[in-house]
């Protein structure tokens, strides 16, 4: 059994740790309120821009003169995986929720005869990747001096990606991200970017979809510029996403924390207590029984 002493710099600890997932759950909730604003503001547009691109790839008639981003290799072979996660943990399940759909994937993947080619984004993925697929890294990437994330570390790694696919180095891409929904749920996805995919519909894509376009000055000069900057797009989306659903789940991880503390003190407290008042009957024991022997 502890001493009261144990006890007494047990309970110190448990409320100094509780100081602390306190106050990273108030920086958490501060941050919260600005990145979930920032993945609002980028869905319709990243939406629009995917809209755009799929209308195009339906519109082709002649797929072996069109532009490879839009259309693909025409093969199912290699792909590339870039897996998006956090520099930073202590934010519950979030990267391993990401983790275990890119895994779940590369299983498959592998099952079906596939190559595939992994590029982490964030040291928290590539230290759960590696251990199983790490021979199957490429690149690792990460952003741990950047206090918030911009579009110019989307264009990096929507270079890397374009470049591997300039080299015929992989014929499908998949990037790998948290969505951010609510303060409690994030929904791992798995998204195609190349060549692209739609993921859901309504009536309203339904109708964009129909729509034609028209190119000025000339279709091919606008695809070249727009085709790469959909692949940055759809990256800062996916960045977007993953800064508020990171907030959102250490937010909740640390709140979750604070209440295990602060239970775990009532606890403690409680033995200290009774350790306490075992101790005093003791020696009130051993006082008496001294007087009566005299």
């Amino acid at each position: 059994m502890p001493s009261l002493d144990d006890l007494k710099k047990r309970i110190k600890s448990v409320k100094s740790t509780q100081k602390i997932t306190k106050a990273m759950k108030m920086v958490a909730a501060a941050k919260l309120r600005k990145a979930q604003e920032n993945a609002e503001k980028g869905r319709p547009y990243s939406k629009k821009m995917q809209n755009i691109i799929l209308n195009l790839t339906k519109s082709i008639s002649d797929p072996e003169n069109a532009p490879k981003l839009l259309v693909g290799t025409g093969k199912d072979q290699v792909y590339l995986c870039v897996v998006l996660t956090a520099d930073r943990g202590l934010c519950g399940g979030f990267n391993s929720n990401i983790c275990k759909l890119a895994k779940t994937n590369f299983k498959k993947l592998l099952s079906e005869g596939k190559e595939i080619k992994i590029i982490t984004v964030g040291s928290k993925g590539l230290d759960q990747i590696r251990r199983e697929y790490g021979k199957y890294v490429i690149k690792k990437l990460n952003f741990k001096n950047k206090k918030q994330i911009s579009f110019n570390e989307a264009e990096i790694v929507g270079k890397e990606i374009i470049e591997l696919f300039n080299k015929n180095e992989f014929d499908k891409c998949i990037i790998f991200y948290n969505n951010f929904k609510n303060v409690i749920t994030q929904i791992p996805q798995a998204q195609q970017i190349i060549p692209a995919e739609k993921i859901e519909s309504n009536d309203k894509d339904k109708t964009e979809e129909k729509l034609s376009y028209e190119f000025e000055p000339d279709e091919d000069e606008i695809l070249e510029d727009l085709l790469p900057k959909n692949i940055s797009t759809q990256v800062f989306k996916a960045l977007l996403e993953n800064a508020a659903s990171e907030q959102g789940s250490r937010m909740t991880a640390m709140d979750n924390a604070t209440r295990n503390a602060g239970d775990l003190v009532d606890k403690l407290t409680i033995n200290y207590n009774r350790s306490r008042q075992a101790s005093i009957t003791k020696e009130l024991i051993e006082i008496i029984s001294g007087a009566e022997s005299l």
